[in-house]
């Protein structure tokens, strides 16, 4: 049998943000909680990319395993309909929700019947044309949907499809799906008269979106990162207060807690908070009452102090994560077996969860291990040991249980739980002490080898050896838990690799198109003769300036030589004695031709004037009008004055380069636009400051100051959208950092920002200050009520824009606590990351770097005695010049590490400040070799710096001369220690030979004194004299020793 269609169909009111309903509390999905789908505007761009990709994937799966003859999908947000599976293959494939639309997938086309603004948004890829993504990809028809409810044209259409796709006699449906209305009606009744059959692709299509890409698991990782960070940082810490307090704590309560925890920035890592939210409000047990499911509510009993399981998960950007943990206060020694037991059967389960194994066989190994190793304790095991999951919480079709019989792929991503439940406590005197249960489980991704990689970072923990209520809980831990630093460490170890392949991929494939270097504008004077001018002053050879065709004509052999003022490099006049002269230098090949100008002439091999000089007399001669000088000094003023107008010239024409040409910005003449009234704008459009008007328009910005200026700023030219609150500043600001430049104030920007002043910038120090003054109380309440309002005012602007734009233009935020000080520039700031860059916007010029385009980070001078170290940041665009931040204090060099490492940027740190022109030139010049020789590998600390210190300090050791108070037994000792140290380094070994064999004059001395007593020399004048000859004597006994 074939299925001949499958249909989706969506219905309701197109909203932004939509709860979908399907509750664990209603009988729905368990566990999807809040599950927010974004509707469709007509600004909203679709991934085209995925969708071609996604689209194949599915229609491939359909052709070989489903035996369909089409697909009908539904889709429907009214109230009272239920849909499970939709809203997770729409976000898909489209990224978003498709409200109130019917889509049937045909064997050679696809119908998609919609209302007007989803039409717009499909047409992305319904052309697909000229799209080589879009081969083997049936095209689209789209259907506008008719204002009556029956529709009944456009439903013949897509039957009539239908009955053309295969046999047409079976649709593939989702069963489950139900949608009221009599929209939704009456397109069923068309379906079952035409007697197709009905058959759930459900668990088909979930096995197809099972299979994870890079970028989905990515965004898994991350979400999978936060609900470490909330439980660990949180959670753990939180049970671990109302513990040692005694504290009496509702679950619920509890529950409420962690769900706010998320929207607190020290537990997202850098990452927006808006994109994040709980898969399912957070289920904390205790107390004898246990339910380990994921469908059930954290209930209102209060904390007890025994076995604590916890079970929360976060989305991010529509993917999930799970974590379920188990903490222990006071364990009994049988709990403590029970729980490693446990750990067991999980590390059993987690090897066998690789490419190719049968979810059934899976699930039977871990029971089998049960009950092999415990047999009591199969009856209290949990009947499922985990389910898929991504866009969707549970998948249904995929669960770990003993029937399932569909192969895991790589790619897939599983939540893991499994647990115990009915445990008898025998050491338990109270009722809630007697049971307890163990839970715990992990996100975990399917590889090939039998290596599973585990996204939670953190590792299941316990808490320990309580002996009362209120003394402090010691936690163990119970899987091998790595510090922060390690972690970063692993972290950035597999970066670099990453680092070093994406970069010889990138430089590969820019290979051939290196920039060739501009020549020099060739400036012709005259095209032809006839230009030539006529003037006196050249029949009489001497120097005239064509103000019109910008030339000097100087007489050169007797001839009028006509120059253009772009050749002349400079002039200079002098008077010496009774004659002026002039000289006049030119480029030439090989002078310098300025910073930002090309050293290339067009024609190298000609001949060129590199200066001419002229002379004239001061003195005036019996029937001149005028003395003779008078024509170099006017030739002068005038040159200086043509070569002022043809460079400011120049300069304007070279700031309009490259200048990308701006859509015109329709104006939209509604009174109710959002608008910001009495702003600066920085850079000034005019030299003073002035104040004026930013108003929000259909496609862009419009800034109009109040002398009638106007900066057009369109909404797809802002890369960034950066609001800085006042909070700990003078000025609240808008600042935008634009993909390409606009012009205005003769001069091209990138960034452009809307600021105000929200206090006193400058204070008067010379005013009697008062604490109890009324005037500065009043004064400073004031202030405090502005910066309220200009808050609140620039906040409703921000919304309103975002919802005129349908969120195409999102405004980011400061993350002010993760801030550090550094200068950029020349002065210090406090630089501040936001959710895609990092900031200062409060300072002018700004400093804005896009993460994306970060290829690394390095830190220079991070030596111990220092306080201060430097930040290298290197482009992925190696062309471009890399950023140095200087004077960054050592005390933030942790949390900065730790952020570059949350947001997957590679860092290195050195004890060196490097030459990074010569690098990156080295680096473009012969990208093949650079990788071929390690790539970056070379910034790594364990080099030649660690070697060079080591050897360093083996110097200093060897030049430490023993005193003569110690024996020579002493000193032997010493030696032959400081060489077992230094035995692997020739050249020490020799210099300390050397220190050991020779002595100074003291030690000779005093052998000589000893030689005295031993041989008994009674008179003081002889020993005086053998003491004087063996001093004299011991230089060349020594120089002896020596050669030897």
């Amino acid at each position: 049998m074939f299925i001949t269609a499958v249909y989706l169909i969506q219905g309701g009111a197109v909203v932004q943000w939509v709860g979908l309903g399907f509750e664990s509390r209603l009988g729905a999905h368990p566990g999807a909680g809040r599950h927010r789908s974004r509707s469709i505007a007509m600004s909203v761009s679709l991934d085209k990319e995925a969708y071609y990709r996604r689209i194949k994937r599915l229609y491939a799966n359909w052709k070989v395993k489903w035996g369909i003859n089409a697909v009908l999908i539904l889709v429907h947000t009214n109230v009272g309909s239920h849909s499970l599976r939709l809203v997770p293959l729409q976000t898909w494939l489209f990224g978003y929700e498709l409200t109130d639309t019917i889509m049937v997938f045909c064997e050679s086309q696809i119908l998609f019947l919609a209302s007007k603004k989803k039409v717009e948004f499909l047409k992305q890829v319904a052309v697909t044309k000229g799209n080589e993504n879009a081969n083997g990809v049936p095209p689209i028809i789209l259907l506008l949907r008719e204002k009556n409810e029956s529709n009944k044209a456009n439903f013949e259409k897509m039957l009539e499809a239908i009955r053309g796709s295969r046999e047409g006699k079976s649709v593939g449906v989702f069963i489950k799906d139900r949608f009221p209305g009599d929209y939704m009606k009456s397109w069923s009744d068309m379906i079952t008269a035409e007697g197709l059959e009905r058959v759930d692709v459900s668990a088909a299509v979930a096995y197809t979106m099972a299979v994870k890409e890079d970028g989905e698991l990515a965004l898994m990782r991350k979400a999978a990162g936060i609900t470490s960070e909330v439980f660990t940082k949180f959670f753990k810490e939180r049970v671990m207060e109302i513990v040692d307090a005694d504290e009496k704590v509702r679950h619920s309560k509890l529950a409420e807690s962690v769900e706010k925890a998320i929207e607190e920035k020290k537990y997202l890592g850098g990452v927006d908070s808006s994109a994040v939210e709980m898969c399912y409000p957070p289920i904390i047990q205790s107390g004898g009452n246990y339910n380990l499911k994921f469908s059930v509510v954290s209930d209102k009993n209060h904390m007890h102090f025994g076995a604590i399981t916890c079970a929360m998960g976060v989305r991010y950007k529509s993917y999930c994560s799970n974590l379920v943990r188990t903490l222990m206060v006071d364990p009994p020694q049988e709990m403590q077996d029970n729980y490693n037991f446990l750990l067991q059967v999980e590390e059993t389960l987690l090897k066998e969860l690789k490419h190719g194994v049968k979810l059934c066989d899976a699930y039977n190994t871990a029971v089998d291990f049960v009950k092999k190793e415990k047999p009591d304790l199969v009856a209290k095991f949990t009947k499922t040991l985990g389910f898929a999951m991504g866009i969707e919480f549970r998948e249904g079709a995929l669960v770990l249980n003993s029937k399932n019989q569909y192969k895991l792929k790589k790619g897939m991503v599983f939540s893991v739980s499994l647990g115990f439940s009915d445990l008898i406590n025998k050491e338990g005197k109270k009722e809630e002490q007697k049971k307890y249960a163990l839970f715990i489980g992990d996100t975990v991704q399917v590889n090939e080898n039998d290596e599973e990689d585990e996204e939670e970072v953190d590792d299941a923990e316990k808490l320990l050896d309580c002996g009362t209520r209120g003394a402090a809980l010691l936690a163990d831990r119970t899987r091998n838990e790595m510090t922060a630093e390690e972690k970063r460490r692993a972290h950035q170890k597999e970066l670099a690799n990453q680092v070093n392949e994406e970069a010889k991929r990138r430089l590969t494939e820019q290979k051939g198109g290196q920039q060739i270097q501009k020549p020099r504008k060739s400036n012709v004077s005259y095209k032809n003769i006839s230009q030539m001018p006529q003037e006196k002053e050249i029949q009489e050879m001497k120097l005239f300036i064509d103000k019109k065709y910008e030339t000097v004509v100087m007489p050169i052999f007797g001839i009028a030589t006509p120059f253009h003022v772009a050749t002349i490099k400079n002039i200079s006049m002098s008077v010496e004695g009774d004659y002026t002269y002039l000289r006049i230098n030119f480029y030439v090949p090989g002078s310098s031709l300025g910073r930002h100008e090309g050293n290339v002439f067009p024609n190298p091999d000609a001949t060129f004037v590199k200066e001419i000089t002229y002379r004239a007399s001061n003195l005036k001669t019996p029937g001149d009008h005028s003395v003779p000088s008078t024509n170099l000094q006017n030739a002068f003023r005038i040159i200086k004055e043509v070569q002022k107008r043809y460079k400011t010239r120049e300069a304007e024409e070279k700031e309009k380069e490259g200048i990308v040409k701006q859509d015109s910005l329709v104006v939209n003449l509604n009174r109710s636009n959002p608008k910001l009234k009495d702003l600066y704008i920085r850079p000034n459009i005019a030299q003073k400051r002035m104040q004026g008007s930013l108003e929000a328009h259909t496609n862009g910005f419009r800034f109009t100051s109040v002398r009638g200026d106007k900066v057009d700023i369109l909404y797809n030219n802002i890369k960034h959208a950066i609001f800085q609150p006042c909070d700990g500043e003078m000025i609240i600001v808008l600042h935008f950092h634009l993909k390409n430049a606009i012009m205005f104030g003769k001069k091209r920007h990138t960034d452009v920002q809307f600021y105000t002043e929200v206090g006193e910038i400058t204070t008067d120090l010379g005013k009697h200050q008062h604490m109890h003054d009324r005037d500065d109380l009043y004064a400073e309440q004031m202030e405090r009520e502005m910066r309220h309002k200009l808050k609140s005012a620039f906040k409703n602007f921000i919304e309103k824009v975002e919802n005129l734009t349908k969120e195409g233009l999102e405004f980011e935020l400061p993350f002010r606590d993760l801030g550090f000080q550094g200068a950029p520039y020349r002065s210090t700031c406090l630089l501040q990351p936001t959710s895609s860059s990092l900031c200062n916007v409060t300072e002018w010029p700004p400093f804005v770097v896009t993460l994306d385009e970060v290829e690394l980070v390095h830190f220079e001078r991070v030596q111990f005695h220092l306080k201060n170290f430097d930040m290298v940041i290197v482009y992925k665009d190696y062309s471009k010049k890399v950023t140095v931040i200087n004077a960054v204090p050592v005390n933030s060099l942790d949390p900065i590490k730790e952020w570059l490492n949350s947001c997957d940027i590679k860092y290195n740190e050195g004890v060196q400040s490097l030459n990074w022109t010569k690098i990156m030139k080295t680096i473009v010049d012969d990208p093949e070799g650079f990788f071929e020789q390690g790539g970056w590998s070379f910034l790594e600390p364990e080099g030649e710096v660690g070697d060079g210190e080591d050897s360093e300090s083996e110097m200093e050791d060897e030049t430490f001369n023993p005193s003569a108070e110690e024996d020579d037994g002493d000193e032997d000792d010493s030696d032959e220690d400081y060489s077992s140290e230094t035995e692997d380094s020739d050249y020490s070994a020799s210099l300390g030979s050397e220190e050991e064999s020779g002595k100074d004059w003291d030690e000779l001395e005093e052998e000589a004194r000893k030689a005295d007593r031993e041989s008994h020399y009674d008179e003081a004048d002889e020993g005086t004299r053998k003491r004087k000859g063996r001093a004299s004597a011991a230089p060349p006994s020594s120089k002896k020793k020596r050669r030897r």
